[in-house]
């Protein structure tokens, strides 16, 4: 089960309709309709489940998915720096809501459409992988009702109680990410999306992450962890690890090869994999687009350490589909140094130069700053926000072709 976070937006001008969901739907009392403008807010009796929004643009979908503990968070902090403005609880909400709020971006957690609280997964013997213990229908009705512009009540899953709590209002914002296990699993949500990333940890990097926090902070056992991880790992191999192949980029964690024999994943090899051919979206280069390159960076310019760092970019296939491919071996001994090896990488949407490094050096407390796994997190929330504003830019511009025409 992963542990997810939400981001949510509240700039939007728009007038809502809200009714909850029924009893039989989703195990919840709440039969009201509450209409909300931006001046007032009146409520009257309604037994139906629609929320209706005017929104001034269609909201753009992103998926993220990724196994528990894979990054997830991380990733959806550096994504919403990028927009700007920080991420905060709701006010006057469910304290254990898996929501917070940001100027653009609505994360859903995909967690809360568990179909099968903790008990009920643990009574019918599946895990929270298993597409049994999630509502699908329910998943792909609000995606699609939020992209149209459509508020929703989503349910909220309580990690603290393992149960599942009274939805909450979620509004239509520019920008809706929905993240967890099960983001590309269905094809009808799937088809929701205008991106999609995938994160995918190693076997063996994971292990040892697991091993370092789950020892470390939480005094499990090494056997214990063991334990954990073969458990997961059938359901995870058949319905997490397959959606890689739908991704339009994937961030691969790998053990370091610039030290033999390595098993602490302290050092990690970490390879950034971009679809060709995918609408608003142009693969990162380094140096010349389209070949093979191979660059060791150390030097007067860039101080590093052992093992050193190590870049790498070329064509390649992946499932079938043309893919770019950056590679990034090693860790970073000082994120200002870090603009010089940006200053080599083209088609990375920054709007001024160093931005890429700004980003870094902002969240250099983040998990994976020193290494290609904030590197490459960084530089695909970068990519989204231009592809965002290409999206935004492109139905504007439809309507005056029209009117022209």
């Amino acid at each position: 089960m992963a542990v997810c976070t939400v981001y949510t937006t509240q700039s939007l001008h728009s007038t809502c309709s809200i009714s909850t969901p029924t009893k039989n739907h989703l195990g919840f009392n709440q039969k009201h309709v509450v209409f909300y403008s931006t001046n007032k807010k009146t409520t009257k009796r309604a037994s139906s489940a629609v929320i209706t929004c005017s929104a001034d643009t269609q909201t753009v979908v992103i998926g993220l998915a990724a196994d528990s503990g894979c990054g997830k968070s991380t990733f959806m902090r550096r994504l919403t720096s990028v927009f700007g403005g920080a991420a905060e609880p709701p006010r006057g909400g469910n304290p254990d809501s898996n929501t917070l709020i940001s100027d653009t971006t609505t994360v859903i957690c995909l967690d809360d459409y568990h179909s099968l609280d903790r008990t009920g997964r643990k009574e019918k013997g599946v895990t929270a992988l298993d597409p049994r213990a999630n509502n699908f229908d329910l998943m792909y009705e609000q995606v699609k009702a939020i992209k149209d512009g459509t508020a929703v009540e989503k349910p909220i899953y309580n990690h603290v109680t393992g149960l599942l709590d009274p939805p909450e209002l979620i509004k239509p914002p520019k920008i809706l990410v929905i993240e967890g296990l099960h983001p590309m699993y269905d094809q009808r949500v799937r088809d929701l999306l205008d991106f999609s990333i995938y994160l995918d940890i190693s076997n063996e990097v994971k292990f040892a992450w697991k091993i370092q926090r789950d020892m470390a902070e939480r005094g499990h056992s090494l056997e214990s962890i063991k334990a954990s991880i073969e458990a997961r790992k059938p359901d995870f191999d058949a319905y997490i690890d397959p959606q890689k192949q739908y991704a339009d980029a994937v961030i691969e964690v790998l053990p370091t090869q610039l030290i033999p024999d390595d098993n602490e994943g302290k050092v990690l090899r970490v390879k950034l994999i971009m679809k060709e051919g995918v609408e608003f979206f142009s693969p990162v280069y380094l140096f010349d687009e389209g070949s093979s390159i191979s660059w060791i960076p150390c030097g007067r310019k860039l101080t590093c350490s052992y093992p050193g760092i190590k870049f790498s970019y070329g064509p390649d296939a992946y499932y079938g589909h043309e893919v770019s491919v950056l590679e990034m071996d090693g860790q970073f001994d000082r994120l200002d140094e870090l603009i010089y090896v940006e200053s080599h990488l083209s088609n990375i949407s920054t709007k001024f130069y160093g931005e890429v490094t700004q980003q870094m050096l902002k969240h250099a407390d983040f998990p994976g700053s020193n290494n290609g796994t904030g590197l490459f997190q960084t530089i695909v929330g970068l990519k989204i926000r231009d592809l965002f504003e290409q999206i935004v830019a492109s139905r504007a511009k439809t309507p005056v072709e029209a009117t022209k025409a």
